[in-house]
């Protein structure tokens, strides 16, 4: 078992079974989290015998870094898993703090058409600990602290719910990750019935929807998963989150060429939200090889933004990250991908 895919309440359970005080629990807990130990035995705050016990019944292994890729704001990791599957995670530095893109799952089954993760399939869920390796690999490898995480990157997290809320208690509980809510966001392409989930989870945190149309006929073309609940069902939802949460809900909004940035899609946004409390971001999208669509216009982007604004809708230009070295969503992975060659079933 890796200790890394326990909950403090988890852990605490566990080891008070062992006859393991909850103080020493606390102790494990930050040495873990706060301290870059890669073994057991290097804990100052616990004697021999409970160290035993840890190694006995625990692992404590991370993630090995498969390829990095830098540019001047970010550094995108890929990670190898276990069973030699790959993910990614993205750490953008910013004024206000390290942020760090974890993924949810390998691959992804949402299918939405301009998403370069999603044109490949789900192989799985990630499990806690593989989410909570992503953070505690990155902030070990490169010696700083990741003030937030946004569960934006491949996968859809509400498709992989428990493990994701169990990964949320450890990036929120105080001995562990401790990061505040306000610090936390999780981005749903619009599973509703998990949205109504997650609004009475105790860890519940930020939330973002990734809309990219403003009515059916349009977002059901690019995302199936409308097909299945519709863009009044999603709005309902994201108004029982703002009521219950207190809280306003980012809306990601993908910039395509000549498919959702026209001015009339502004019009129809705008209409869709003006009272409620949401936040939209504009995302230019990010060209690959695999897809047909492209980056709408600065000119185009200006004039949606503008009608927004216009409209008293709050809105802001999503700065891109990574872009320039194969850093950006989706793209580091479909490289590997696309260059790696499976070892044949005699190679040892």
């Amino acid at each position: 078992m890796n200790i890394y895919g326990f909950t403090f309440s988890m852990l605490e359970k566990y080891l008070l079974n062992k006859e393991i005080k909850t103080s020493k629990v606390a102790f494990i807990a930050k040495s873990l989290y706060r301290y870059p130990i890669l073994s057991f035995d290097d804990m100052n705050d616990v004697n021999k015998e409970i160290k035993s016990m840890l190694n006995t019944n625990f692992e404590i292994s991370l993630l090995e870094t498969a390829e990095i890729c830098e540019s001047e704001d970010s550094i995108k990791v890929l990670f190898k898993l276990p069973d030699s599957n790959v993910i990614e995670a993205v750490l953008m530095r910013q004024n206000y703090g390290n942020t760090l893109c974890i993924s949810t799952q390998v691959g992804c089954n949402m299918g939405c058409s301009f998403c370069q993760s999603g044109r490949q399939k789900k192989t799985r869920n990630l499990e806690t600990w593989e989410m909570t390796a992503q953070v505690v690999s990155i902030q070990k490898k490169l010696s700083i602290k990741i003030s937030n995480v946004v569960l934006m990157g491949m996968g859809e997290p509400f498709d992989n719910y428990d493990n994701v809320m169990n990964f949320i208690s450890i990036l929120n509980n105080p001995y562990m990750l401790a990061l505040g809510k306000n610090h936390i966001s999780v981005s749903t392409c619009g599973i509703v019935p998990k949205i109504y989930d997650y609004i009475s989870h105790p860890d519940c945190c930020l939330l973002a929807v990734s809309l990219h149309a403003p009515d059916d006929a349009l977002r059901s073309k690019i995302m199936p998963i409308n097909k299945v609940y519709p863009v009044n069902e999603l709005m309902k939802a994201i108004d029982a989150y703002t009521s219950a949460v207190n809280k306003k809900v980012f809306l990601e909004y993908v910039m395509i060429h000549e498919v959702n940035d026209t001015v009339e899609c502004a019009l129809e946004l705008a209409n869709l939200i003006k009272d409620r409390r949401c936040h939209v971001n504009l995302i230019p999208y990010n060209e690959t090889q695999n897809t047909d669509f492209s980056k709408s216009s600065h000119d185009s982007i200006m004039k949606f933004y503008d009608i927004l604004k216009k409209n008293d809708i709050p809105v802001t230009m999503r700065k891109v990250f990574g872009s320039s070295s194969n850093a950006a969503c989706g793209q580091l992975r479909a490289n590997y991908k696309s260059n790696y060659q499976a070892p044949s079933a005699l190679s040892t």
